[in-house]
Order: structure tokens, then sequence, then C-alpha cells
């Protein structure tokens, strides 16, 4: 995945913030501020540009701008110019506090993207004390699908234990009363949703024989493949890892004679991310809220325009990165649509308001948003030959 056109992006605007800031400085600065509040919508974000998150975080930006510009070369919103401004978090919690704080000052904020949990659970005191941002991000912690706990942060997709959810519906439906084993990393991200997800299995008709968990990374899984070839179970979930250690945990059940059927989360399910299974992941399958970039199996005009911007692929990172956006640019039109200023409590609203709405092909099917999730995804299979992801069930809606 090439980095350098959104790195070139990122640079450039932040030198043309620079300049626009000098030119603004021989203004009276009361006439400045005034201009921005008249005239502007922000969107502020700590972006994971550099450190471990940067293969999501040079996507999510690039996402994020995409659509902001199309907005813009649109007009805007009732009038109003859209402006994105990012900040280099590399993915450190302190980091993405401290550019949050330096960008809201800064800026007359309305909307904001956060770059993980950890940020987004630090920053919702900060967030609920200043009353006026609408904020998503990266993350899609089933503890922030709460409300009445972050009644101004919402997911741009299914919380992971409703990404478990999605595809153990998929394998109810495909293999009544399968047996699914669960392989997790020993992190915040990895335990969220086990424990729920058990409980959804048996509602289903499912048994999980066994759970598995790993410290996060490459680690030697041996004795942990022995236990999980003991178990035999139909269907293997990963959760709470990127890629390692899910390569060792096939290769070497497949070379153990396992006919599991294997499958992950989000943050595995990119394409570039899968290819690199190699021949072992053929047939690899897990959940995904979007369409991949080269997905011409429906009619996708969104999907489209991005084509004609960018005509190499791009991540499922982008992919939410520019939903972000659009749910950001449609909640602020309700608000002012509705004659309303745009504070936290009623971009929330106006998000809320979202029912049966069309995201372009993004998302195959109409979505609503009435809490701080959208449970809906769809299950994608590995086809190494073809190197792409093809789509293993019909989208999946939880809210149905």
């Amino acid at each position: 995945m090439s980095t350098s056109p959104s790195h070139k992006h990122f640079s450039a605007r932040r030198r043309g913030l620079v300049m626009a800031a000098a030119a603004g400085a021989t203004l009276p600065l009361p006439l400045v501020v005034q201009a921005q509040a008249d005239n502007e919508i922000v969107i502020g974000g700590s972006i994971p540009m550099t450190g471990v998150f940067a293969f999501a975080g040079v996507g999510i930006n690039a996402g994020i701008a995409d659509y902001v510009k199309i907005v813009n070369d649109a007009g805007g919103i009732k009038g109003r110019k859209l402006r994105y401004v990012p900040e280099d978090t590399a993915y450190k919690v302190d980091v993405s506090v401290a550019a949050y704080k330096k960008i809201t000052s800064q800026n007359k904020v309305n909307l904001y993207y956060g770059d993980s949990t950890a940020f987004s659970k630090t920053i919702n005191p900060e967030l609920e004390r200043n009353g006026q941002i609408l904020m998503a991000g990266a993350s899609f912690a089933t503890e922030l699908n709460d409300p009445k706990k972050y009644p101004h942060q919402f997911l741009v997709g299914p919380d992971y234990t409703e990404q478990f959810g999605i595809l153990l519906r998929h394998i109810a439906k495909e293999k009544p009363g399968a047996k699914v084993a669960f392989v997790y990393s020993d992190s915040e991200f990895g335990r969220d949703p086990i424990d729920s997800s058990e409980a959804v299995a048996k509602k289903l008709g499912l048994s999980v024989p066994i759970k598995i968990m790993t410290p996060p990374g490459s680690v030697d899984v041996s004795t942990e493949v022995i236990k999980l070839r003991r178990a035999a179970p139909d269907y293997t979930i990963f959760h709470g890892y990127i890629l390692a250690p899910i390569p060792e945990f096939i290769t070497q059940g497949k070379q153990m004679g396992m006919t599991s059927k294997w499958m992950g989360t989000f943050w595995t399910m990119d394409s570039s991310t899968v290819m690199k299974l190699g021949e072992a992941g053929d047939g690899f399958m897990g959940v995904m809220p979007f369409r991949y970039y080269y997905d011409t199996s429906a009619k996708a005009p969104m999907l489209e325009k991005i084509r004609a911007m960018r005509p190499e692929y791009q991540s499922t990172a982008y992919m939410q990165g520019f939903l972000t956006a659009m749910l950001f640019a449609e909640s602020a039109k309700r608000t002012l649509d509705a004659g309303k200023p745009l504070t936290g409590d009623n971009l929330k609203a106006a998000l809320n308001s979202i029912k049966d709405f069309d995201t372009g092909g993004i998302i195959g099917t109409p979505i609503s948003i009435p809490g701080n999730s959208i449970p809906v995804g769809r299950v994608y299979r590995a086809d190494m030959k073809a190197q792409r992801m093809v789509a293993a069930s019909d989208w999946i809606s939880l809210a149905n």
C-alpha cells in the first residue's frame, strides 16, 4: 500500500494551514475567529500517521481528506466549507490528548476523529466538558457502544461483540450446531467480545469447545495448536490481532490435519493483510462493515468516485475514514437544516435520526444509527488466486 500520496497531502495541508495562519495574522483577531465560526465546520483529528498503527492512519487520513474535498467541491454544507485539521499521534495516548487540546484550542472544532479505544476513553470527560463536539474514531470497542456513558461518541461500524455476532449468525446459518473456537490476544482489544460472544453462540445453538488466549504478536503457538486440534472446531475465530500469530495457527493446524474454517475481525481483514497469509489463507473469512475498494458486484457510486480519485487500491481503514467524514457531514447538515447550532447534543441527535441512509454503496445496505454503532456487516472470503476478498454472505444486520 503506497503511503506517499497521503503523506504529501498531510504535509501540504499543514503548510497550507501555516500559510493561512500567516495571512490571517494581518487581520484583527476577532474578525479571524468570527470568520471561522460563521463559515467553517471543523473536523479535528488525532491521526496515527507514524508508529505501529500508521498502516491504518495513513488510509484514515486520506479517506477523511477525500470526503472533505468532495463536500467542499460541491459547495459545502449550506454554504459552509468543511476544514480538516489533523495531527500525527504515532498511536500514543498522551500525544493524542495533546493533539486534541492543541487543535481544540486553536479552532472551533465541531467534529473529531480519535485514534484508539484508550484515547476515546481518556478524552471522554474533556469531550463532555466541551459539549460542542461529536466524536468517532478507529475503535470498535464494545464499551464505547453505550450512549449513556459516551453520549457524544459513536463507532463507524459494528462493535467487536457485534462483529462476532455477525460471524456467529453466518456460521449458524451455514452449519447449524457447529463447534466454534475463539482464539484471542491477552489485551483489552482481544478480551473485549469473548465472554458475551460465548453466550451469543449458545443462543444460536452453537458450542464453544475451547477458548485460547495468547500474548499479542508473534509467539510460538505449537502447544496452543495441539489444544485447538483436540477440540476439533468447525470454525475458529481470531480476534485481537492484526496478523501474527494467525498464519502460524493456520499453517500448523492444517499440517496437523485440521479442517476448521478460519475467521477474523475488522483489523485483520484488510485485503493487503489477508493476502500476506499466502497459500494457507485461501478461504480465510471475516467480517467487514464496508465494501472493498475493488468490489464492483453492485452499483456503488461513492466507490466509483473513490476509484476515480485514487486509482490504486485503498485500504479498509481508508473506507472507515471516508465513511466517518460522510456521517460527520450528514450530522452537521441535518443539524443546520433544523436551524440548530452545532453542539455535541444536536450533532448526536442528528446522527441518531439517520434511518435507512444510503452511503453510496460503501455499505451495501441502507443504514440506521439508533445508538452508538452501525450493527451491520458482511462475511468476506479470501480468494488467493484472484488476490481478492469476495463476498461469502449477504449483508447481515443485527438490528433485524
